[in-house]
């Protein structure tokens, strides 16, 4: 090992201790199923929308998008905006009243919880479903997580993949297990600070070394001109409305990510919203823009000879431009970014496990104490299993996360907008989005119909769903439109 990668190793290991200790203090104070799962409903605004931001950007921001802007040039900007209003719409529409309900609804913890609680469904169906559908989103979206812990892992240190995606998980797993919501949520708020920070030095220091964005726009250009041109793809066709709609459908994917809604859940109250919105919004947008500029900026620096994975390009000008001190730092905010998200799914699934599975089917009695170790061994449950699609190292962290991203967005997405603002809706309406979106995302994506991004179908046909089935059932009962008129005289 030479004198610099000895500078990156100690970093890392200094910036996991660090992780560790806030996992070993948040330990300390989990006492029950709600501390694990939602810390007591105690986070502050910068809290929640830090953890939010960090939790939802994850290591597709440092690497996926920045790999997608040095193919695609001005196309990505198309991405970035639909991200950006979702941020912004998540927060101001989902945000304050899922708060509210998801309290008002027997204090509901989880997702499927929330659901089976606003139309008291005594089945349990609604709740395993959504459950179900959680856990196998959640396996592509750990998955991206843990492949892009292997590239960092094999870029930096010089590790096997397979090696590198075993040691990124382990990092994860540890203080997930231990910590519950609270280390995830702490851990968050440095991780998101880290990868600002991290994302606004690399595009400053790159452009003072080329000099300045005119020779990034110049090799642009000699590139390929239709890298500048936000209408065309990098073949010069132009992009027409499907794909313009399909990169701006991102933005509708906030309004289902279990790990994204859970913070809106756990925030203080409901009067701490529009703080944290405004920091949730500002944070993203800063991430966002500068994901792109890294992106670009990699077309200039590296040139005709480009790189051998489009995705590692923030590593790789970490590595050129920075001293191994500094190196380390930013490296360790990919890792950062990584876990940051990837603990969060880990939590969130094993939330499902063990309270929309294990005690609603099997142990109703179970105690607080059993059901937090039970969530516990279901995060290194789930992880394994979400290492064992990670083990493919032609797996693009931008391509799983799509899926994913995709499969949450339309299966929960337009059931919790409708649930929190139609009187009308019910159970039924709410099954029958759930299952629509879901089932659509994972058949649209196989035969890949007009090459629509597949949230887009998915979250239309979920809507029509709801609205038709809860017209043609039964109205909600007397209790449920109580407890709805109760929520929204709030508002």
């Amino acid at each position: 090992m030479d004198g610099n990668t000895a500078i990156v190793t100690a970093t890392f290991v200094v910036y996991i201790g660090v992780m560790l200790a806030l996992g070993y203090i948040a330990y300390k104070r989990t006492t029950n199923l709600s501390d694990y799962i939602l810390g007591g409903r105690s986070l502050g605004p910068g809290t929640a929308a830090l953890s939010a931001g960090a939790s939802d950007m994850s290591g597709w921001l440092l690497l996926g998008l920045p790999g997608y802007a040095l193919t695609a040039g001005y196309e990505a900007i198309w991405i970035a905006v639909g991200l950006l209003a979702g941020t912004w719409l998540n927060w101001l529409i989902v945000a304050r009243r899922l708060r509210v309900y998801s309290h008002t609804a027997s204090d509901s913890l989880t997702l499927p919880a929330y659901f089976e609680n606003r139309f008291e469904d005594t089945s349990r169906l609604l709740r395993v479903i959504s459950a179900i559908f959680i856990l196998l989103f959640f396996l592509f979206y750990t998955s991206s997580g843990l492949v892009a812990a292997g590239k960092l892992f094999e870029s930096t240190f010089g590790f096997g993949y397979s090696i590198a995606v075993i040691v990124g998980t382990l990092a994860i797993i540890s203080y997930t297990f231990f910590g519950g919501f609270l280390a995830v949520s702490w851990t968050d708020v440095i991780q998101g600070l880290l990868m600002a920070a991290a994302l606004v030095l690399v595009p400053v220091m790159a452009l003072s070394t080329m000099g300045g964005w005119e020779a990034v726009h110049g090799a642009m250009e000699t590139r390929n001109p239709e890298l500048l041109n936000i209408w065309t793809d990098v073949e010069g066709a132009p992009l027409g409305f499907v794909a313009i709609i399909s990169l701006l459908g991102w933005g509708l994917g906030y309004f289902g990510q279990p790990h994204v809604l859970a913070r809106f859940k756990a925030i203080e109250s409901d009067a701490a919203m529009p703080t944290a919105r405004r920091i949730a919004v500002i944070w993203s947008g800063v991430c966002l823009l500068a994901a792109l500029v890294i992106g670009w900026i990699g077309i200039g620096y590296f040139g005709e000879a480009g790189l051998a994975d489009a995705e590692t390009v923030f590593l790789a000008l970490v590595q050129a431009l920075m001293h191994p001190l500094v190196a380390g730092i930013l490296l360790a905010a990919v890792l950062a970014a990584i876990m940051s998200t990837a603990d969060s799914q880990l939590l969130v699934s094993s939330s499902a496990l063990a309270e929309d599975f294990y005690k609603a089917l099997f142990r109703r009695d179970a105690t607080q104490q059993e059901l937090v170790w039970v969530g516990r061994f279901a995060v290194v449950g789930i992880a394994a299993l979400a290492l064992m699609f990670a083990f493919n190292p032609e797996s693009t962290v931008l391509g799983l996360v799509s899926y994913a991203w995709a499969g949450f967005g339309a299966a929960f997405g337009p059931a919790m907008i409708l649930s929190l603002f139609w009187r009308r809706m019910n159970r039924n309406g709410a099954l029958a989005g759930i299952v629509v979106g879901g089932v659509t995302v994972v058949i649209w994506k196989q035969l890949g119909i007009w090459g629509l991004y597949e949230i887009i179908p998915g979250f239309i046909l979920a809507t029509i769903a709801i609205i038709v089935v809860s017209l043609l059932t039964a109205p909600p009962s007397a209790s449920i439109e109580a407890q709805f008129d109760d929520v929204n005289s709030r508002f």
